[in-house]
């Protein structure tokens, strides 16, 4: 089975928000084995939806649709998709039910535009809507199946995930437990990783391998399909052991595992505390941890010390080091970490500073970062030579020391089993 995503919304087109919703689908489709063959993004406009599904018509058997399902005059696919298939839109009463019951809740009134979510087209198989208010649906004829999904995404995941996905797999004719696991790599280039992985990548059947570069990170999605989800998961335990065998060192997570939630869970786990001073990332890094749970009994506190003077009066730092050495310095780095780590009690103090840019700092090229990380077992530091944009440069600062604090924990609880 073949599919095209199509997602309606002038907001789209115009650059306001992201078209996340297609990679989502996308990448739940690959899972159950229909191809996505198109993405293709559409204005509020009739006439122009109605090109794009006959296009889409003659290309795919699956026309997967988000956006366009709700109250305004300027959300029209449910219409435009019926006049298409010669079908017509009736009230669905459990959606309408759902609505009404939420004006109730709110205490406020019902107008009558908003009845117009609860229409479907006739025949379909409705998904009701249990994070919103318009439905999705179902809908086949003359060879073709069309699937409408709500446009907002915490609308749209949950009713693909949990309601459609597994209609779509009785139709592509899947049967069978799937299993998918996320390997999640750090250090190492997309292009880098493939070239090592290019036998296993060029020789995959099942479990299938898809490849994902994100900012500064690489993921592989493996997807295995067996009789049984226990068959799944040692098919899945096989390419584990090949993709070790090739990038071990760079493997640091999986599935929803980050950088960071890697790091506050081995602190929290191994009960280790830290702190953090900060330059160039201004308090990053501290805020990038504290949005994981559990984190109070890590993150004691930190300081943001953007100026000379600031590293002087708040660490301590000589006057002496930062004429000398500059304040983009493996010295200065490595000064803030310990001075920290002294100030706050913990186990581990972490010392960020460097030319965010794009100009030069303190004689240093923009994109210049040192990281450094005070412990009981002494200092590590790294240099960072960044060509990105001034918050990209910030961002990769703070992943790098994340993966830093990782191996280093990582490799003391190895030596102490």
């Amino acid at each position: 089975m073949k599919a095209e995503i199509i997602a309606v919304g002038s907001e789209l087109l115009l650059g306001q928000i992201s078209n996340t919703n297609a990679r989502h689908i996308s990448a739940g489709l690959a899972e159950i084995g229909i191809s996505v063959h198109y993405h293709t993004v559409v204005g509020d406009n009739a006439d122009r939806l109605g090109q794009a599904i006959r296009i889409a018509e003659s290309r795919s058997d699956l026309l997967i649709f988000t956006g366009g399902l709700g109250p305004t005059k300027d959300d029209l696919t449910k219409e435009t998709i019926a006049r298409h298939a010669g079908t017509q839109l009736v009230y669905d009463d459990e959606a309408l039910v759902s609505i009404r019951a939420w004006f109730d809740r709110m205490g406020r009134e019902m107008t009558e535009n908003n009845k117009k979510q609860a229409l479907i087209l006739e025949g379909s198989t409705v998904l009701q809507n249990h994070h919103g208010m318009a439905p999705g649906m179902l809908f086949s004829a003359d060879g073709h199946h069309y699937l409408l999904l709500p446009g907002p995404p915490k609308e749209m995941e949950p009713m693909f995930t949990v309601l459609a996905k597994p209609l779509l797999a009785r139709l592509a004719g899947f049967s069978g437990p799937i299993a998918s696991r996320v390997f999640r790599f750090y250090g190492i280039g997309e292009a880098e990783l493939e070239h090592r992985m290019a036998d296993l990548l060029d020789n995959q059947s099942n479990p299938t391998l898809a490849p994902l570069a994100s900012d500064g990170e690489v993921t592989i999605r493996a997807t295995a399909k067996a009789a049984t989800r226990e068959e799944a998961e040692k098919l899945l335990d096989g390419s584990e052991t090949e993709i070790r065998k090739i990038a071990g060192k760079h493997l640091y997570g999986y599935d929803d595992e980050t950088l960071v939630s890697k790091a506050a869970s081995l602190l929290i786990g191994n009960g280790l505390t830290i702190s953090a001073a900060e330059s160039l990332t201004a308090g990053l890094f501290m805020s990038e941890l504290a949005e994981q749970p559990g984190i109070s009994a890590a993150l004691a506190g930190g300081v943001v010390t953007y100026t000379a003077q600031a590293k002087q009066e708040q660490l301590g730092l000589p006057e002496s080091l930062l004429e000398e050495k500059g304040a983009v310095s493996e010295e200065t780095a490595t000064a803030m970490a310990v001075a920290v780590r002294g100030k706050f009690g913990t186990d581990f103090g972490v010392g960020l500073t460097g030319a965010a840019g794009p100009d030069p700092h303190d004689g240093k090229p923009g994109g210049t970062v040192w990281i450094a990380i005070a412990s009981g077992e002494g200092i590590r530091t790294r240099r960072l030579l960044l060509s990105g944009m001034r918050n990209t440069n910030r961002i990769r600062a703070v992943k790098a020391a994340m993966h830093m604090l990782i191996n280093i924990i990582s490799e003391t609880s190895a030596r102490s089993e």
